[in-house]
């Protein structure tokens, strides 16, 4: 019963950590498009 429930317990913070990492990386990713759309509003004053 205790390591049922342990591996239970394992399996949700495993799950809630790689959607963190999902989230992260998503917000990362939009960052980096808005750099790339700056420096290309940029290139095209110039």
């Amino acid at each position: 019963m205790k390591s049922a429930i342990a591996i239970l317990l394992f399996g949700m913070l495993a799950l809630t950590g790689c959607n963190t990492i999902k989230g992260a990386g998503q917000d990362i990713e939009a960052g980096g498009e808005k750099v790339q759309e700056t420096a290309q509003d940029v290139k095209n004053k110039m």
